[in-house]
This record gives structure tokens, C-alpha cells and sequence, in this order.
């Protein structure tokens, strides 16, 4: 299941916080506990670090990491078993100051199944398992190509990364007639399937082992995309997972945002029109009912008070204080409260108008 956007943004955030840290000696210590793994067996391993941290020959170290593990102990004591998503426990002195003490203990529930068990002491935390439930489950490939040139690229949450471009130096069309116009079409034509092949080899490259490639999606002028299509000899596995063709105007790099424009009924459910839907709506909305949005702060913060917010839109680049202001505030009045990113050119603007917005209830005064 995916993440919605604010267990994403509350995940990164915790991530990079607890990346941040890092100790003058090896004395941080990172416990992840798989969803349904036993607590009490983590406890008890625990204890027997504590026990073994007697041999650390350095004092102030051998202090700390016995201080780490026991304010661990006490969180693990503390439950009957482990969350259903399993459990990440960080705890250490993350104080640069040596002599000094600045202790943290953090106990997190991942939005996702944690899926590996670990133990390490060391000078920084361990966050790449919790990195990994961050990633995209889901890639769509890009295909656009006419007969003189093609684009392969991929589309990742709401990001659209080219990959490989391509030209064919087929020859233009003549102007000559009878029979060596028709011998320069056969010559063009054998020129654009030979292309069309060598497109199609790129992309086996390209997708053929790519990880949660959920689907394919080609465009193109014309009948080139499914001239291509037939004639490129795209393996059988990849030809199945095509999932949309459109008619672009481009091959270009233009002609991948517009394949994924095109391809909005397709990617509904994706992550970049999702976001450049609800951006559009606010932006609509702004123009034709002003009454019933807002984008100034200082008008949320009043309308928030009220309950009167009924969607509230913040970006990613917002400062982060005044995101956990206003986020805190929200959660109080069932506020639908959407993370809005500066992918796309929408969540720029939105950015650029202030960084917050809102849809209302009902008008405030």
C-alpha cells in the first residue's frame, strides 16, 4: 500500500533528523524490530549487550552505550508485543562536545512493514531500511518516437527522467515521381524499421530488469507508435506490459510530459497527476470564489482557529515550523491537510504564491 503524503512527509522528516546525528565515538545504537518478531527476544538481546558493553575499554564510551541500551531496555520491557509494522529504536549520545552529554532516545512506527531485524553500535544511526519503504513502488517507461527521432525516459512519483534519446537520420520525403519515388519510400520504410528496432533493443535494455516497472506507456504523430509497435519486435514481455498509446506531437523530451499529460486517465491514481489536479483545482478555485479560499498565512492560522478550513495545502519548502504550526492546528478540526511538492510547475507556482493555501468551509470575515 502506498504512502499517503503525510505519513511520506513525516517519514522524510523523521529520516533526515535522525541522519543528522552523529557521535564522537561508536556509541549510537540502531534496534530494528521486523513486523511480528518477538519483543521480549529483542529485550533479552538487549541485556546481553549491556552485559558485553562491560568490556568497552574507553569509560565515557562504555558509559554511554550501557546508558543507550538501557533506555532501550526500558522502552522494549515496556511493551507486550511489537507494533504491527514492526519498530525502529534509536538511542545514544549525540553530544560534539567531548565530556559532555546530550542523550536521545526515539522509538518510531514505520508507516510500512519493516522487514529487517538489526543491531548495530556505531558512530551514526542506521536509517537505509526506513530509506527503503520511502521509494516508489511503482515505474511507468516512456516511449516517444516518430521516424526521425526518439526519446525513452521514465516516469517515478512526479518525476519524469530522460533516459535515452535517439535521432534516425531517415532522409526526407522526395519530390520525384514514378518508379524512384517508389524505390526511395521502400528504401525510407526499411530505414524506419530498422530504427524502430534499434529503439526496441534500448528499451529491453532499459526496462526489461528494471524493479516495479508497472507499466509501459508509448506515443507518438501518427501511426509511427504503432508502426513501432509492429514492426520493432518489442520482446513479448515488455509488449505486455504496455498499458497506454497516445498521439503526440513530439518525440522529444517535451513529448514525455506530454505522454504523461495524455496519459492522465491512466495515471490517475499517480502521484504527479494527483498533485497537478488538486493544484489546479485550488488555483481554479482562488480565481472564481475567492470567499472560499486563501492562500496568506495569517488568514489560515485565524481560519484554522474557526474551523473553517476544510482542505489545507502546504509545500514541501515551506518553513518547517511553520509546517508543524499549522499541521498541529489542522489534525485538532479534521482538516484535510495535502503536502505539495515542487515537481511539477504547479507546486512552483504554489510555492511561489506563498506556500500555503486552503480551500474553506465557509466564508470568514
Amino acid at each position: 500500500m502506498a504512502l499517503d503524503e503525510q505519513e511520506r512527509s513525516d517519514l522524510e522528516e523523521f529520516i533526515e533528523r535522525i541522519r543528522g546525528y552523529r557521535a564522537r565515538h561508536t556509541e549510537l545504537i540502531t534496534v530494528l524490530v521486523p513486523a511480528g518478531f518477538d519483543i521480549n527476544l529483542i529485550t533479552k538481546q538487549l541485556e546481553a549487550e549491556k552485559s558485553t558493553a562491560t568490556n568497552i575499554k574507553s569509560t565515557g564510551t562504555r558509559k554511554n552505550v550501557q546508558e543507550a541500551l538501557e533506555s532501550l531496555i526500558r522502552i522494549t520491557k515496556g511493551m507486550k508485543k511489537a507494533p504491527p509494522n514492526g519498530l525502529a529504536l534509536f538511542s545514544g549520545n549525540v553530544s560534539q562536545t567531548e565530556g559532555q552529554s546530550e542523550f536521545i532516545t526515539e522509538a518510531f512506527e514505520p508507516p510500512e512493514e519493516l522487514g529487517v531485524r538489526l543491531y548495530r553500535c556505531d558512530q551514526t544511526f542506521v536509517v537505509d531500511p526506513l530509506d527503503e519503504i520511502l521509494e516508489i513502488k511503482d515505474l511507468y517507461g516512456l516511449i516517444v518516437i516518430e521516424r526521425n527521432e526518439s526519446t525513452i525516459g521514465i516516469l517515478i512519483g512526479k518525476k519524469i527522467k530522460v533516459l535515452q534519446k535517439f535521432e534516425s537520420f531517415i532522409p526526407g520525403k522526395t519530390n520525384k515521381g514514378g518508379q524512384s519515388a517508389a524505390r526511395y519510400a521502400r528504401i525510407r520504410d526499411n530505414m524506419a524499421k530498422e530504427f524502430f528496432r534499434k529503439i526496441a533493443e534500448v528499451v529491453k535494455d532499459e526496462f526489461f530488469d528494471m524493479k516495479n516497472l508497472t507499466g509501459i506507456l508509448v506515443g507518438g504523430p501518427g501511426p509511427t507508435k504503432e508502426d513501432f509497435l509492429k514492426e520493432g519486435n518489442l520482446v513479448t514481455a515488455l509488449k505486455e506490459k504496455v498499458i497506454g498509446v497516445k498521439d503526440i506531437g513530439y518525440a522529444d523530451e517535451h513529448g514525455l510530459e506530454l505522454l504523461v499529460e495524455a496519459s492522465s486517465d491512466i495515471l490517475a491514481e499517480q502521484e504527479i497527476t494527483q498533485e497537478k489536479k488538486l493544484m489546479e483545482d485550488f488555483f481554479d478555485k482562488l480565481g472564481k470564489d475567492k470567499d472560499k479560499t486563501s492562500y496568506k498565512i495569517e488568514e489560515i492560522r485565524k481560519a484554522l482557529i474557526m474551523g473553517a478550513i476544510d482542505k489545507l495545502f502546504i509545500s514541501k519548502k515551506l518553513d518547517k515550523s511553520i509546517q508543524e504550526e499549522l499541521r498541529k492546528n489542522a489534525e485538532q478540526t479534521a482538516v484535510t491537510i495535502h503536502i505539495i511538492s515542487t515537481d511539477t510547475e504547479e507546486g512552483i507556482q504554489f510555492y511561489n504564491l506563498g506556500g500555503v493555501g486552503a480551500i474553506l468551509r465557509f466564508k470568514i470575515s
